[in-house]
């Protein structure tokens, strides 16, 4: 594309050295169309050397074009002032003098913007070295810093994870200490209860006359041969003599589960005479049965 674009710019160069030189040979009638056709050449090589310049590289190239141009305007006259005779030498050199000095002034810009351009690119060469350098600076400062506060972070994690294990080890602690004393208390309370117990047993043992072991025997042996409610039995006891107190005392000391009793008190009465279920119940009830060991005992025996 850029060599296109150096064709096209040669091209529309010698277009307007051309056309140009046809403005002075051609004769006054076609001057002004061969100018304005050199100037067309112009600017189609002004557009062509923007588009294949930079944005700050197009003006001095054009500049650098309009130099070679004087330079072939300058050659160019100075030939025809001796080509065409006296009666144009005169206004060919001046022609030829000004192509000149428009292409010394073009080369004095040129070089200013050469000179500019160098500051420029020296200004841009050193600025990113500058900037660099700051930037490097900042970048290790917040480095630093992020080095820093890594650090503290750590050291902060650190001790915070410390301060965690200190803690659960002192509760773990406590709770072994709490759990061995509780196992320690509940220990020394089972002690205590037997150590109670047995002296109770001893002491129960030691109080029981020879009349309530005998009113418990007694217990044992009616419930051998028949069936009784706790108050039944307390009564017959009774009715053989003991006291009350020995009575409820033998009752209660021995080995009985009344539920069973009302079974067997229901057996007993089916086996002699025919009951509904409620005339059984009530009949237990008034062997002393209670409501609910008596309403079992019938469903026990199928009523």
């Amino acid at each position: 594309m850029d060599a296109f674009l150096l064709i096209l710019m040669s091209l529309a160069l010698a277009g307007l050295i051309v056309f140009f030189v046809f403005a002075f040979v051609k004769g006054k009638d076609h001057r002004r169309g061969n100018f304005l056709k050199a100037g067309g050449c112009l600017y189609a090589f002004f557009v062509l050397a923007i588009i294949l310049g930079s944005e700050d590289g197009a003006l001095l190239t054009f500049l650098v074009i309009l130099i070679g141009t004087a330079l072939a305007g300058m050659v160019t006259f100075f030939i025809l002032a001796f080509v065409k005779g006296k009666g144009y030498r005169l206004r060919n050199f001046l022609i030829s003098g000004g192509c000149f000095f428009a292409s010394l002034a073009f080369a004095l810009i040129v070089g200013t913007m050469s000179e500019a351009g160098r500051g420029t690119e020296e200004a841009k060469a050193n600025a990113p070295v500058e900037e660099q350098d700051a930037e490097a600076k900042v970048k290790q400062k917040e480095a630093e810093e992020r080095e820093d506060r890594d650090q503290v972070e750590k050291e902060q994690e650190e001790r915070e994870a410390k301060e965690k294990a200190q803690k659960e080890q002192e509760a773990k602690e406590a709770e072994e200490l709490a759990k061995k004393e509780a196992e320690e208390k509940a220990k020394k309370e089972e002690e205590e209860r037997k150590a109670k117990e047995e002296a109770e047993r001893k002491a129960k043992k030691n109080s029981v006359t020879v009349s309530q072991e005998q009113a418990a025997a007694m217990a044992q042996q009616y419930l051998n041969f028949t069936a009784f409610s706790k108050s039944g039995l307390i009564d017959q006891l009774k009715f053989e003599g003991f006291s009350a107190e020995d009575a409820t005392y033998g009752v209660e000391n021995i080995s009985v589960d009344w539920q069973e009793q009302a079974v067997i008190k229901a057996e007993e009465y089916l086996d002699f005479m025919a009951f509904s279920r409620q005339g059984l119940i009530d009949q237990l009830i008034f062997e002393g049965f209670s409501q609910e060991h008596a309403a079992y005992a019938a469903s026990q025996v199928g009523l």
